[in-house]
């Protein structure tokens, strides 16, 4: 997870001192690469592939998992990277583990002190194994100790340290020949000229991975897995920064977080090397290793600042032979001087794509947590998850732009995050806007740009200033990659002091690698990209409901309007009170002019509103867009990649596309959202969010009443769903009467989306057309709550079976159920499932008109319609057309529609029926006074049916997806019947009419490559 994962709010942070065991690293570190042992695979994981840790040797795989194989030999080839050191799997998980209870040496040999380190271990193990909830999301079992994948980390010297970093600090080289990458249990090992290591400082960008290995260790070492070490001490630096100048004793800060070490902290001074302190996030403190600011202090005892007891220990005056680890943002490093450093590393995150693969292949395969609303969704199967992993797998070979996202373990989290929204049962509220409103709440909570600045300004914010402005104005001006004067133009527009240039030197050397990335692309040299597309569309949209985006009127015109309107108070009050004294009385009149001025401006701030809500709405009803798919598939197709043949894998459509921006806009106003961003130092007033809102249903309202293609329809509810208002979204929606969504591929998390906009609605829907939208049984139940308020339903085309008949059954009977025109053509129903249809038909008041063509019924599907038909009393018309009947059963549903007292159409042609069978019905559907006209051909006697065109039509629509011989066998049926009639007939005007619906059959014959004259 990103590398702040744990600081969902302050209290849950590692430095909060209300919990305990207290100072918690990281609550969730969510890209933390993690899976249950119960894991499906296609082969076990056995544990011998896997190390154990520090100070653990690498035990190689066996051969009965070859893909981990055919990757871990990649690695040991000519990586550049050097050899692959990164696969680690724990036995077990922390849920219902214990800490190891093995006997401690030298050190903690009573029995007491064992019992203090145990229970130490056990309150660290409790407290580091904890998730946040969108951890949980990817399954009850997950947990961070199971398997975990570590990111590259390469030595680095302090000479490389003092060279400037390039002016974007944009690049990650691959670490030179003669600096190799490290292992976690090489940290501690004597550098190159044997000199012992006792002080390792780890640094790395936003996301890279600081706060996942730290965790890692403190876990490692908690289940015995790092017996180099008897006692381990975390301490988080933004825990000691909040505590300030206020002297505490070393031990005094220990025995407040960690209450079990009381009773054996007079040990710790004699514990010598195998004591590790590690401190995580360095930026948060301010350390001064000048002796005139920070004295010497070699007693653990005395009471000093937290920061000068952190000098004292990296100096090794306080405690020398303890080791320590240091975890920081790259900004910060010089704080500590490099003499008191015996090893640096840089962590890379995943610069080897095999990397990226196993941390998607182990994510991706966790068991679903089943937490669909209500209960409703299905989890992905195995051999769906499989399908992602390799379709993503694939997407990262093609070196496209997403492998060069997943560089940062952090955007890795955001990719499984994102999939799984797509793919896996949605829990309710979750939105795509509260996915990356979470991803940057567990990078950047709680960070400030720089610590030792008196504004404290916090990291996000900035990130919003200066990112969300080039984000914005890439999507006003259509254009998704940048140039360096772009990047310069927006990182340094209205900088004006030394301050202000160091907090951008800050956020240059800290973050900008976060949100951009260099451009893969061959076309497309020089220039930078977001590092993944719908991050430059949700900056641009939290710019905007920031109100960060001002013209110069209002910067220079709100500070105007808020002096004047003082001054004039000021001296209206004066004057009036002159007024009484001296014939001035029209000066009062002119200064109470000035009081207008605020309202001028506001109403000034107003126009922007509804300019932004003009634009916004605008590139939500682009006509450009009306036929490409609908924003989640778009989505989806940028992280696995494009399917069929492209000019370039990586080339953008000829005109882009940000139709997120507008979704992500209304979801950036929701409630929950702007709880989450005011934790990142980026509120929005309640009065800010209200007057936008209001702005934007004005303009949805002016253009949302128009008739939409089914994918831009879609997008338009999806833009409901994710501003997460029912009163706004059911006003805005109350004149929509159809909802025609036919060809859209209906995911569960898109059934989510239709069933919460439009589940809870008052209004009628006279139509909602649902054809060839790959809808299963699963989606059916969850759009329920919208066929109730149907009047007309299609699901042809659909593949639904016998178990959604069970769910229509339930729908007919329904008290609420209001449905006049139910259409089932096209769907492997069968017997079993029209057996549980006729059922619901029994109880059901509404129902008019059912067709069930080319439902795979038979001679006992019709056979049920015969005895049950009776059971209703309102059907008016019944299509059994083309279902492989016989002429006993075709007869007998003919004979029972007959006497129904209000059925008066009944389809029967494209059965298997023969040219007596096919007179017999035609007969008696002829002879029948008041009963059921019966269609079964393109002929009634010599003349042409009336129906003619409405079954030629039924066929020209399903030419492609019906069996073509079986088609094509009862076209030239009907085409013999056409002649014969025409030859048996004398009447002129029966004769052409019939030689026009020869023509017509002819037609289609051609175009199955049948003879066609």
């Amino acid at each position: 997870m990103p590398g702040r994962a744990g600081k969902e709010h302050r209290a849950g942070a590692f430095g909060n001192k209300r919990e305990t065991p207290g100072n918690r690293i990281d609550g969730s570190v969510p890209w933390a690469l993690t899976v249950s042992l119960t894991m499906r695979w296609s082969h076990p994981l056995p544990r011998t592939l896997w190390g154990l840790g520090l100070g653990r040797a690498f035990q190689p795989a066996d051969e009965h998992i070859p893909f981990l194989i055919h990757w871990i030999c990649a690695l040991k080839g000519e990586c550049p990277l050097g050899p692959h050191r990164a696969l680690i799997r724990h036995h077990g998980s922390s849920v219902g583990s214990r800490p190891p209870s093995g006997r401690h040496e030298q050190l903690f040999r009573s029995t007491p002190a064992a019992e203090a380190i145990q229970q130490h271990r056990r309150n660290l193990a409790e407290w580091f194994s904890r998730l946040p909830r969108e951890e949980r999301q990817f399954g009850p079992t997950f947990a961070l100790d199971t398997v975990h994948v570590d990111p590259v980390i390469r030595e680095s010297t302090p000479d490389e340290l003092l060279r400037p970093p390039s002016e974007l600090a944009l690049e990650h080289p691959l670490p030179p020949a003669r600096l190799p990458t490290l292992a976690l249990s090489q940290l501690f090992d004597p550098d190159a000229c044997g000199r012992r290591v006792q002080t390792v400082v780890l640094y790395g960008t936003v996301g890279t991975g600081k706060s996942t290995l730290v965790r890692k260790m403190v876990l490692d070492w908690c289940y015995g897995r790092l017996p180099a070490f008897e006692l381990l001490i975390p301490f988080s630096c933004e825990d000691l920064s909040s505590l300030g100048p206020a002297p505490a004793s070393l031990c005094q800060l220990v025995a407040q977080r960690y209450t079990p070490l009381k009773e054996i902290l007079p040990l710790m001074a004699t514990t010598g090397s195998r004591l590790l302190f590690v401190l995580h996030g360095l930026e948060h403190l301010n350390l001064d290793f000048r002796l005139a600011g920070t004295g010497l202090c070699s007693d653990p005892e005395k009471p000093e600042a937290p920061a000068a007891i952190i000098v004292n220990l990296l100096r090794k005056y306080m405690l020398p032979e303890a080791r320590i680890l240091v975890t920081t943002r790259p900004s910060a490093i010089g704080r500590i001087p490099s003499k008191y450093v015996g090893r640096y590393g840089e962590i890379c995150g995943f610069s080897d794509t095999n990397l990226q693969k196993l941390y998607f292949q182990l994510r991706l395969n966790q068991p679903d947590c089943e937490h669909s609303a209500g209960g409703m969704g299905v989890s992905a199967t195995p051999a769906q998850r499989d399908n992602l992993v390799e379709m993503l797998s694939r997407n990262l070979e093609g070196h496209h732009q997403i492998a060069a996202a997943c560089f940062l373990p952090s955007y890795c989290w955001l990719v499984c995050a994102t999939l799984h929204f797509l793919h896996a049962p949605t829990p309710a509220g979750q939105t795509l806007t509260s996915i990356y409103t979470s991803f940057l709440r567990l990078n950047f909570n709680g960070e400030m740009v720089d610590s030792t600045d008196p504004s404290k300004l916090s990291l996000m914010a900035y990130a919003a200033r200066t990112m969300g402005k080039l984000a914005y104005d890439g999507v006003s001006s259509r254009k998704t990659y940048f140039s360096e004067e772009d990047v310069h133009g927006c990182l340094e527009a209205g900088i004006r002091t030394e301050e202000e240039f160091q907090l951008l030197h800050v956020f240059r050397r800290d973050a900008l690698r976060f949100f951009l990335a260099p451009c893969v692309e061959p076309e497309h040299p020089g220039t930078f990209v977001f590092t993944v597309p719908a991050m430059q569309e949700y900056l641009a949209a939290l710019y905007i409901v920031l109100g960060l985006r001002k013209t110069t009127l209002q910067r220079v015109g709100k500070e105007v309007a808020e002096l004047v309107g003082r001054v004039g108070e000021d001296v209206s009050l004066v004057l009036g009170i002159v007024a009484k004294l001296l014939p001035l009385r029209v000066l009062p009149l002119l200064f109470n002019l000035l009081k207008v001025v605020p309202r001028v401006f506001g109403h000034v701030v107003g126009k922007s509103r509804e300019a932004v809500a003009q634009a916004m709405v605008l590139e939500m009803f682009r006509e450009e867009d009306y036929y490409n798919d609908d924003v989640l598939d778009q989505m989806g197709a940028s992280i696995l990649g494009m399917e069929g043949p492209r000019c370039h894998p990586d080339e953008p459509p000829e005109d882009e596309v940000f139709e997120l921006f507008p979704m992500f806009m209304g979801g950036l106003l929701s409630a929950h959202n702007r709880v989450m961003l005011a934790q990142l130092g980026c509120p929005i007033k309640n009065l800010d969010a209200l007057e936008n809102a209001q702005a934007i249903k004005r303009k949805l309202g002016k253009l949302g009443r128009r008739v939409l293609p089914p994918s831009e329809l879609l997008d338009h509810l999806f833009f409901h769903y994710e501003f997460q208002n029912q009163r706004f979204s059911a006003e805005m929606l109350s004149s929509l009467r159809q909802l025609n969504l036919a060809g859209v591929r209906m995911t569960p998390l898109k059934c989510t989306v239709v069933a919460a906009v439009l589940g809870s609605g008052k209004h009628v829907l006279e139509e909602v057309n649902l054809a060839s939208c790959q809808l299963d049984p699963a989606g059916v139940r969850t759009l329920m709550p919208v066929f109730l308020r149907a009047r007309k339903l299609g699901l042809q085309l659909n593949s639904l079976g016998p178990e959604a008949c069970r769910d229509l059954r339930d729908l007919l009977l329904h008290d609420q159920c209001q449905i006049t025109t139910l259409r089932l053509s096209n769907n492997p129903l069968t017997a079993a499932g029209v057996a549980l249809l006729v059922e619901g038909l029994a109880g059901n008041t509404s129902l008019t008109h059912l067709s069930l063509l080319h439902t795979g019924l038979g001679d006992e599907g019709l056979e049920l319609l015969a005895a049950q038909l009776d059971r209703n009393q309102q059907l008016q018309e019944l299509n059994v057309a083309y279902n492989g009947a016989g002429n006993t059963a075709a007869l007998a549903l003919a004979k029972a529609a007959w006497k129904h007292p209000s059925l008066e159409l009944l389809h029967l042609y494209f059965n298997e029926l023969s040219s007596e069978g096919r007179q017999v019905l035609r007969d008696l559907g002829g002879t029948a006074e008041g009963g059921a006209r019966v269609v079964v051909s393109l002929t009634e006697g010599t003349a042409v049916s009336e129906y003619w065109s409405v079954i030629l039509s039924e066929v020209q629509r399903n030419l492609n997806s019906w069996d073509q011989g079986r088609v094509r066998r009862h076209l030239e049926l009907l085409l013999q019947d056409l002649e014969d009639n025409r030859g048996a007939t004398l009447n002129p005007w029966r004769k052409a009419q019939l030689l026009r619906v020869e023509g017509e059959v002819r037609a289609l014959l051609q175009q199955l490559g049948g003879p066609g004259s």
